[in-house]
């Protein structure tokens, strides 16, 4: 990152928006590049389920980055995941006040109020001039309890543009932290679950520095700097107890959904963790559990059906070891796993499931599960977010399921034994204990 020797600003803020698509993830990337570039110490944080905008944090700055979820997890967890030293940038998700419902629980509304951390709104200018302060005023004075404290304009037209813009939010006395140029190479690409993941462009490490260039060319460093506040102190948090000893991990770009506090939980506590590629055909490594996260194997599913080195291991595996699928591992613990092409494609065959991306519908929502056999033991917080349709799905079911609502839904996933072992999977991500 060509970095030069600077001190570090102790303390942290939030980036929030209005509304999704307003230019938040560019804004934090940016500022994290442009912070990691000063020598400074500096590491993210992002609000809500998310595997996707993580890794594009630790791209752009160097240091591991954390879910922060405040519908699944306590407070305790929450600040201790958020303590550390340096500068943390917090990326919300959604609309600063936008949660689960009933009542909105889960917003990155709700860490400002926890942390009492700052939040910068990101406004989308791009098609507005005068009602921007109206927008901002609304936001910063809607609750007493989350202060807003500087605003960064996005896709700003012009300079004059910019100046209608700082002329309208003069009177509100909010400081203009920047304001971004609209700037069509700074567009990223998506697909159906979100952004294309970091791994997969080979030029994100130029994209990084023309965000961070972009943002430069109007930040107010100092007054940004001045806006920092104490993140949290380490708080005792509960664990989530490992399943086994040895465990193996899936880890390529068809399973790279993972948190990494679940692993770090795990490790915490005395467990081995092995990760391999199915991708790359590798064998099942010698475990004591196996765990296959989520992510986008029906992109891959051609290949992973020919992957019979992976395959024929996983199978051996599932005879004398307990498996767990999560989501993409889920469908590939299936029978049959159709591409959006239409095209079938055999998968592992250790559980009863068939699922399609021919005709996609969107699954989303919080999870509260209860399981019905399986490796968890305890009540758990977890997400759901697909867009696989279920064709076929029978034997024991893994999880009694609720809505954020408390709703009860249908059970979910599926356990079936295989010699002396058990496979399970299911659509939920786990987050946390309940």
């Amino acid at each position: 990152m060509n970095a030069a020797t600077a001190p570090t600003p102790s303390g942290g803020l939030i980036i929030a928006a209005p509304a999704s698509g307003a230019g938040k993830t560019t804004v934090t990337l940016a500022l994290l590049r442009l912070l990691a570039r000063q020598g400074m110490n500096v590491r993210g944080a992002k609000s809500g389920p998310d595997y996707i905008d993580p890794k594009f944090h630790e791209a752009a700055c160097g240091q591991p980055c954390l879910n922060l979820d405040a519908w699944a997890m306590s407070p305790d967890r929450l600040r201790s995941l958020a303590s550390g030293d340096g500068t943390l940038v917090i990326e919300g998700a959604m609309g600063l006040f936008d949660g689960a419902p009933p009542q909105g629980k889960g917003a990155v509304a709700d860490l400002a109020r926890l942390f009492q951390l700052p939040v910068v709104l990101v406004v989308d200018a791009g098609r507005m001039a005068g009602s921007v302060a109206p927008l901002v005023s609304g936001f910063a004075h809607f609750d007493a309890n989350v202060t807003i404290a500087g605003v960064i304009l996005n896709n700003v037209g012009s300079e004059r543009h910019e100046a209608m813009l700082r002329r309208a939010l003069a009177p509100l006395g909010l400081p203009v932290l920047a304001a971004m140029r609209r700037n069509a190479t700074l567009t990223m690409p998506s697909r159906h679950l979100g952004l294309v993941q970091a791994g997969e462009r080979d030029d994100l490490d130029q994209f990084l520095d023309r965000a961070a260039d972009a943002l430069a060319e109007t930040l107010d460093q100092d007054t940004l700097t001045t806006l920092l506040r104490p993140t949290p102190t380490k708080s005792k948090a509960h664990r989530i107890p490992p399943p086994a000893q040895r465990i193996a991990v899936a880890r390529d770009q068809a399973y790279a959904f993972c948190y990494p506090h679940l692993l770090a939980d795990w490790r915490a506590q005395g467990a081995e963790i092995t990760f391999f590629s199915p991708l790359a055909d590798d064998a099942v490594p010698a475990c004591d559990f196996l765990y296959l996260p989520g992510g986008y194997p029906e992109l891959h599913a051609g290949r992973l059906a020919a992957n019979s080195t992976f395959l024929t291991s996983l199978r051996k595996t599932a005879e004398t070891t307990e498996i767990y699928g999560e989501c993409g591992g889920y469908m590939t613990l299936g029978e049959v796993l159709i591409d959006a092409d239409s095209t079938a494609h055999q998968m592992a065959g250790l559980l009863r499931l068939e699922t399609s991306f021919a005709k996609r519908k969107l699954h989303l929502g919080y999870r509260d599960l209860t399981p019905l056999t399986g490796p968890f033991k305890t009540p758990l917080k977890a997400h759901e977010f697909h867009y696989a349709t279920t064709l076929s799905a029978k034997g024991q079911p893994l999880f009694a399921a609720k809505d954020a609502e408390g709703n009860a839904l249908p059970d979910m996933g599926l356990s079936q034994r295989h010699g002396q072992a058990c496979t399970h999977g299911s659509f939920a991500h786990l987050i946390d204990l309940a």
